[in-house]
């Protein structure tokens, strides 16, 4: 490497690779949420398309990067990011089954035992008032709290 006087083309865009460990599956299954998403509110146009997207948002989740790093390296604003986030994290919620329609099909079912059980999955400690709504005092971590509602043959 040589030293040179002369300063680098943008010196605050640096991008890197990263590997995202999760099945093209996951990927297509967001994908296909937010593009049925956008017809239905009846989008003309995304600044990148839907499986791009799902890949950013993705990636935000699982390796907790921040918001200005992801839009840095995507050429999009942070506050997109973060519309695209809070949407997807919408569409996934909204195909999750409300508690009280849960209990129901297992009263349908005949079964007469619900189990709940939750796991911690860890992410990467963030600093600032952000910090303490991710903390757990019981695993001394940082994670999402997951629940699971099931009867007792496990469905």
């Amino acid at each position: 490497m040589t030293k040179t006087e002369e300063p680098a083309e943008n010196p605050h865009a640096l991008t890197y690779q990263c590997c995202l460990s999760l099945s093209t599956r996951t990927v297509s299954h967001l994908a296909g949420l937010l593009r049925r998403h956008l017809k239905l509110i009846r989008s003309r146009w995304r600044i990148l398309p839907p499986g791009r997207i799902a890949v950013i948002v993705l990636a935000v989740r699982r390796h907790d990067q921040r918001l200005a790093d992801m839009a840095g390296g995507n050429n999009v604003s942070e506050s997109t990011v973060r519309r695209w986030r809070g949407e997807l994290i919408g569409l996934l919620a909204a195909q999750a089954p409300r508690l009280d329609r849960a209990l129901k099909k297992v009263v349908r079912q005949g079964g007469e035992v619900v189990l709940i059980d939750g796991t911690l999955i860890r992410t990467r400690r963030r600093t600032g008032r952000a910090d303490r709504r991710h903390y757990s005092g019981k695993h001394r971590s940082h994670g999402l709290h997951f629940l699971a509602l099931t009867d007792e043959n496990g469905a």
